[in-house]
This record gives C-alpha cells, sequence and structure tokens, in this order.
C-alpha cells in the first residue's frame, strides 16, 4: 500500500485521501478474461469451475433423480444439527461487529472518498434492497411462520396455546403470540441484516476506496496479499458462485411453489411439480429480458414497481384487519424481541431443537448463502454513504419493516386463528395440515375482496421472483468476470438460466427438502468467508482518514 498521490499511475478514488492498494493493475491483467466463442468473458479459472460444476450437477440430479433424493433428505438434518452451534456464534459476530462500526470514528468514512455522492436517493435504494434481499422470503412466511411458531415449535419451550384436541388454552395464549412474533422477528431482524452488511461493506469499501476490483475477492487483499490473485481468491470466488446460485435458487423454488398454490387457490390450477416447472421456466424467461435491459432499466424499475405493489398489500391488509390489534402486535412484538433476543441467539444448552436446528440453522445458513448476491447488489448501488449512514439503513431501518411486515401478516393469521379456530383457513393449512405455500392465501381468505387480493399476491410473488433472478444473475456474472460490471450479455443469460435450471432439477430431485439441503451445504464453507471478512474490513478501516 502506498499513500493515494504515489500509486503507479492509479486514480485515487474521487476525494480520497487515505491508502490505496498499488497492485490493482497486477491483479486487473490476472482477472482479464478472454473473449470466448460464445461472447463469453472467461475469467479462468472462476467461470469454467464454476460454470462446469453447475452444469455438472444439473445432469446428475436429472440423471439419478432419487438418488440425488435421498442424498439432498439425509444432507439437511445432518448439517443442521451438526453446526446449529457454529452457524448461529457465527450470526452473533457479524451482529456485534456491525453495531461496533456504527458507533466507532470510522463511521465517517464516506464510501468512494470523501467528496462522493450518492448515486440514488433513499427511495430508490431501499426498493432495491427489498427487492433483492427479503422478497420471496416475506411474502412465502410472512404468514406461515408466526402462526408456526406460535402454536408449534416452541422456541425456549413456550407452551402452546392448543391443547392436543385443538381447544385453546387461555393461559398460553399471550405468552405464546408475544414469542411467536418475537421468534419471527429474530429471523428477519438485526442477525440476516447484519450478515448483508458484512459483504456489502466490504466489498464497498474496498472497491470504491481502495481501487480493486468488485468481487469477493478483493475484500482479503488485508489479509492474503498477493495471493488473492491466484488460487486463494479463486477459491473464495467460486464459494461465492455457489453460494450465490444455491441461494437463489432456494428462493426460486419457495417462490414457485407458492405462486402455483396462489393459481390453484384463485383458479383452480393443479400443484404439481410440472406446474412449477413451466412457472420457473416462464418467470426465468421473463427475468432474462429484465437483465439484458440493464441496472437501471431493468431491476431498478421492477424493484420499485414491486415495492409500490407490496406497500399497497401492506396498508390493506393493515387498515381492512384489526388495525388497532395489529398496532398493538407490532410494539409487543418489538418488546418480545428485544427481550428474549439474547436467549434465542444462545447456541448452547438450548431443548428445542425444532426451532433452533429446523429454523434457526436453515436460516442462518440461506442468508449466509444470499450474501454474496445480496451484499454486492447493495454495494453496488450505495456508493457516497458513509459507514454509519450504510450500516444504520442496511442494518436498522430493514429491520424494523421486516417487523412491521410480520406484525401485520402474521398479527392477522394469529387473530384468525385464535378467535375462531374452527373457520381459519389458516389453521386448517399450517397448524392442521402443514401446507407453507397456501398460508398467505388462507390469510387473505379471511378478508375482504380474496380473489382480488390473492391475485396481486400472485402477480407479487412473481415479480419478486424476476427481481431476485434478474440481480443475482447480475451479481454472479460480475464474480465470474472477474469484477467488471459490463461483462458481455451472453454470460448473463448464461447465469440467469442456470439459476432457473437449477432450481427445476432441486424441486424435481427432493423438494423443499433440496432446496434447503443445498442452501446449507454452500452456506457453511462461506460462513468462514464471512468471518475472515470482518477482520479484513478492520484492517482495511484502519487506513482510511476518519
Amino acid at each position: 500500500m502506498s499513500n493515494a498521490g504515489d500509486t503507479a499511475g492509479i486514480p485515487a478514488p474521487e476525494g480520497h485521501t487515505g491508502l490505496i492498494y498499488t497492485d490493482y493493475e497486477i491483479g486487473q491483467d490476472n482477472l482479464e478474461g478472454q473473449v470466448g466463442p460464445f461472447g463469453f468473458d472467461v475469467h479462468n479459472p472462476v467461470f469454467m469451475v464454476s460454470a462446469l460444476s453447475i452444469v455438472a450437477f444439473v445432469f446428475y440430479a436429472l440423471a439419478l433423480p432419487e438418488q440425488a433424493g435421498a442424498v439432498f433428505g439425509w444432507l439437511r438434518p445432518w448439517l443442521t444439527s451438526t453446526f446449529d452451534w457454529f452457524f448461529l456464534t457465527s450470526a452473533n459476530i457479524f451482529v456485534i461487529f456491525c453495531l461496533f462500526l456504527i458507533v466507532s470514528p470510522w463511521g465517517k468514512v464516506r464510501l468512494g472518498g470523501k467528496d462522493a455522492k450518492p448515486d440514488f436517493t433513499y427511495i430508490g435504494w431501499f426498493a432495491m434492497l427489498f427487492a433483492a434481499g427479503m422478497g420471496i422470503g416475506l411474502m412465502f412466511f410472512g404468514v406461515l411462520e408466526p402462526v408456526y411458531h406460535m402454536a408449534i415449535s416452541s422456541p425456549l419451550g413456550t407452551p402452546s396455546p392448543f391443547d392436543a384436541d385443538g381447544n385453546i388454552i387461555a393461559a398460553n395464549v399471550d405468552q405464546a403470540k408475544a414469542m411467536g412474533l418475537a421468534a419471527t422477528i429474530y429471523h428477519w431482524g438485526l442477525h440476516p441484516w447484519a450478515i448483508y452488511a458484512i459483504v456489502a461493506l466490504a466489498l464497498a469499501l474496498f472497491s470504491f476506496n481502495k481501487g480493486l476490483p468488485l468481487t469477493i475477492r478483493s475484500a482479503f487483499y488485508p489479509i492474503f496479499g498477493e495471493r488473492i490473485w491466484g488460487w486463494t481468491g479463486h477459491v473464495i470466488d467460486i464459494l461465492a458462485v455457489f453460494a450465490t446460485l444455491f441461494g437463489l435458487a432456494t428462493s426460486l423454488g419457495f417462490g414457485a411453489q407458492q405462486a402455483n398454490a396462489g393459481l390453484n387457490h384463485v383458479f383452480g390450477i393443479p400443484i404439481s411439480i410440472p406446474v412449477q416447472v413451466v412457472l420457473i421456466t416462464a418467470i426465468t424467461g421473463i427475468a432474462l429480458f429484465s437483465v439484458l435491459r440493464g441496472l437501471d432499466g431493468g431491476v431498478k424499475l421492477l424493484s420499485e414497481i414491486n415495492m409500490a405493489i407490496a406497500a399497497l398489500l401492506l396498508l390493506f391488509v393493515l387498515f381492512v384487519g384489526p388495525t388497532v390489534l395489529i398496532l398493538t402486535d407490532f410494539g409487543q412484538g418489538l418488546v418480545a424481541y428485544a427481550k428474549d433476543i439474547i436467549p434465542l441467539s444462545n447456541p448452547i444448552g438450548r431443548t428445542d431443537d425444532a426451532y433452533r436446528d429446523g429454523w434457526t440453522a436453515f436460516y442462518w445458513a440461506w442468508w449466509i448463502s444470499w450474501s454474496p448476491f445480496v451484499g454486492m447488489f447493495i454495494a453496488r448501488v450505495s456508493r457516497g454513504r458513509t459507514v454509519r449512514e450504510f450500516i444504520t439503513c442496511v442494518l436498522i431501518i430493514p429491520s424494523l419493516v421486516c417487523v412491521l411486515w410480520m406484525a401485520v401478516f402474521g398479527g392477522v393469521a394469529i387473530d384468525q386463528v385464535l378467535s375462531d379456530p374452527a373457520s381459519s383457513a389458516v389453521k386448517a393449512n399450517v397448524i392442521d395440515s402443514y401446507n407453507p405455500p397456501l398460508s398467505l392465501f388462507a390469510m387473505l381468505e379471511g378478508l375482504p375482496f380474496s380473489s382480488i387480493t390473492s391475485v396481486i399476491a400472485i402477480v407479487l410473488v412473481i415479480v419478486f421472483f424476476v427481481t431476485s433472478s434478474d440481480s443475482g444473475s447480475l451479481v454472479i456474472d460480475t464474480i465470474t468476470a472477474g469484477g467488471k460490471v459490463d461483462a458481455p450479455v451472453p454470460q448473463r443469460v448464461f447465469w440467469a438460466t442456470f439459476e432457473g435450471a437449477v432450481a427445476i432439477v432441486l424441486l424435481i430431485g427432493g423438494g423443499l427438502s433440496a432446496l434447503q439441503a443445498m442452501v446449507i451445504s454452500t452456506g457453511l464453507p462461506f460462513t468462514l468467508v464471512l468471518l475472515l471478512m470482518c477482520w479484513a474490513i478492520f484492517k482495511g478501516l484502519r487506513t482510511e482518514p476518519v
């Protein structure tokens, strides 16, 4: 490293007065690809290893679906029960590190240099962040999870409000409701957004302030030095590609199942794997069109449309449902979350295996697998923000919005279950008969204009599907092209196509279990990458002027 004024011909970022890395040109030469016969900017060996491995995985799952299904079915419970402590401990570290950066002197560091200006307004920035970061998950789990944790999973040993015959136990209702919301908020609050913030901050800092390529390996220059241009960096980027692709495939699988359930609920279209394959294929085609239009013309526009529709649906449920009760649940859920966040985060001495292993360990692996995708996407649109502003917005504000979403959708569903359990469609499809993709539509059935709002929900799921797919393919394309943000179009098409293909073969090879197994298996090694990334951020910020 050297001061910006003597950097071997490399211009410092605008307004930058700190230290940048002098070996950017060397690294750029090593990361330059060669345009192949199909228009691919081949970044050896990251592109070739990643692409060939994904193609081989798709053919294996299609050729031997029963064997693949058996492997997936065994892999998920083994990983979550064996490494639950590791996932929980790591997620706690990420939250503590982010909170430390907010209050530290380094919070004043501006991404891109002291004179850098934000590229997007707050509205546009938040829209892209939410659509890419939590979209399908909020739709899929917004009703399902609060009801399930209230009645079935018993987080921290909290008793269910129902006895064995399905009768309500009045003495347990208040405690079960509070825990249902607190246990859900825990999965959608500070911890997942801290995971995203770590990756996004690392990428933004080392790209915008240090002059390195916008790729995962760049964050590790303070630790590995020149080795990031060799196999050390190749392995990091390949792990990022695998984690991102399988994390996205899991979300696309959830989205296809929920869209299929909605179409069955409204139009009577049968629920089946072939229908879900058709849905994934059609929506991947729409995503390809968005990818071809680029960040501003495709992803940003769809994200803003998506957030507008989501906000309208949220307001409808809030004001048509029991508004006062929902707002009360919002406050009580925050209080319960604050009270129980430490015991829920505790990785040892727990007896609630169904909740800790079946939900929390899977969630942390899923968020970690999404982190290269969401982190790079957030980094690309966050130039000009200070570290303090960046982490506060990415960590705290989105958490509050997720809490509101869960309090509205989950609160209405819980009220329907407890006020009239005999006729509640939510109780029938979550508690009595576990049917996760239908839970949202079951809740809407208990509100006015359900046929209209169900169609809107289907559209929302599909658009979230598209924004996740096109955003993800842009990010994977950037990683495999060595950090270039303008890689050839055929390469973007390749990755968008294979995201859909992986989702299809996982659904065929084992459904939800297969999706969850692969996301955990790729999230596990990438957790180590994120832990190292915290140390790299610390070392990088120490060289920035404050």
